[in-house]
């Protein structure tokens, strides 16, 4: 009983003895390292979703990419039916070509009115002398009343035809005046109708905004599409981050610039990305959900909140390992270095993402005009 007693002794001694070395061994590993690191496997793949939408209505007639497959910025994807939007690229340049004649006319009247006030200016002139000879001869009888009324009439005629000149020269001046051909207002509105129409024509041809994979494709040929339609998604998977979704009690150490270390479940724990915190994000998630918590109610019970961290991946590591948005990853921080801020307040001069595909050269259009100028004017 009393041997019995001892091993009990011994036992629990031992079994005492292996707990202390563990807690000594966790403390040590605590105060070490794993104070410094925050982990979560609340993380998930990010990226933009390029969504392609027509800028005009119409009718589908060729799709040139499908679900998987890779397409470059500025590349046709969608063409719809041309043919009304090339009928009224015709009735523009037409309506331009008529504009131009009209307007050159309107200056061709002015000249042939200056001309004709200078005419009329004239006959006013001669009719005055006229009347100034007769009215010297009247007083020695060497012409009579009749002839010094006639005179009068004359020169009231010359002005009065002279005034009326001039009103049809103000009228016709006030049309073109101060104003060139091309510069005249109802030839620029002519080249704006010109260039609507053109661009209408140019966008029927749906064009890739950025370069990427294109996923969710919708279109269908025949199918009539607005401008309110998403034809497909396009994915840059070299443009993509980490949002890892933190514990309210993980975020005291984290910081702006801190290295990260993440793994996927698609490749394993063999395969380690590396990353830095980009941002914190500036609220959780429940308050940007459809209908967030009401926690002035009764029934109140604390969750513990969760807060979005983006991680910036490294892109050669990604372009060796492609990711795909929506996947699982394992996320740790080291916060080691606490010198990092906890919001940003740099100011973002230049745009973070651009497309050129909508500033459609108009090279085209204007040489075009500039032809339609030359023939016509």
């Amino acid at each position: 009983m009393e041997e019995n007693g001892k091993k009990r002794k011994h036992m629990l001694l031992g079994l005492g003895s292996l707990f202390l070395v563990a807690a000594i061994a966790y403390s040590v590993y605590w105060f070490s390292y794993g104070q410094y690191y925050q982990s979560t496997d609340d993380a998930y793949v990010s990226g933009n979703l390029v969504e392609l939408m027509p800028q005009v209505t119409g009718n589908v007639v060729s799709v040139y990419a499908d679900d998987t497959e890779w397409v470059k910025e500025g590349h046709p994807l969608v063409k719809l039916d041309a043919t009304d939007a090339e009928l009224a690229l015709k009735n523009a340049e037409t309506d331009l070509a008529e504009t131009v004649r009209n307007v050159k006319q309107r200056y061709a009247a002015a000249g042939e009115l200056r001309a004709a006030v200078g005419e009329k200016e004239a006959e006013l002139e001669k009719a005055k002398q006229d009347l100034d000879r007769r009215m010297k001869l009247v007083a020695g009888h060497a012409v009579s009343k009749e002839e010094l009324r006639h005179a009068q009439d004359n020169v009231a005629i010359a002005e009065s035809s002279l005034a009326s000149s001039e009103h049809k020269l103000s009228s016709a001046l006030a049309a073109v005046e101060n104003t060139t051909l091309p510069t005249h207002p109802a030839v620029l509105k002519a080249e704006t109708r010109l260039r609507q129409a053109w661009l209408e024509a140019m966008r029927t041809t749906i064009k890739a905004p950025a370069t990427g994979y294109v996923a969710k494709r919708s279109v269908q040929i025949g199918q009539r599409v607005t401008s309110a339609s998403t034809l497909m998604i396009i994915v840059p998977l070299d443009e993509i981050w980490v949002d890892a979704n933190f514990k309210e009690d993980q975020l005291r150490h984290i910081r702006i610039g801190q290295p990260v270390t993440l793994t996927s479940d698609i490749y394993g724990s063999h395969v380690v990305f590396h990353g830095k915190v980009a941002g914190l994000g500036a609220g959780t998630g429940s308050v940007f959900s459809l209908l967030p918590p009401q926690n002035a109610t009764g029934n109140w019970i604390k969750v513990i909140q969760r807060l979005p961290v983006r991680i910036r991946l490294d892109a050669g590591e990604v372009a060796r390992h492609p990711l795909r948005i929506g996947l699982s990853m394992v996320a740790k921080v080291d916060t080691h270095d606490e010198h990092g801020g906890v919001l940003t307040r740099v100011e973002q001069e230049e745009p973070i993402y651009s497309t050129s595909v909508f500033e459609n050269g108009n090279k085209e259009v204007e040489r075009l005009i500039a032809k339609i100028l030359k023939d016509n004017g």
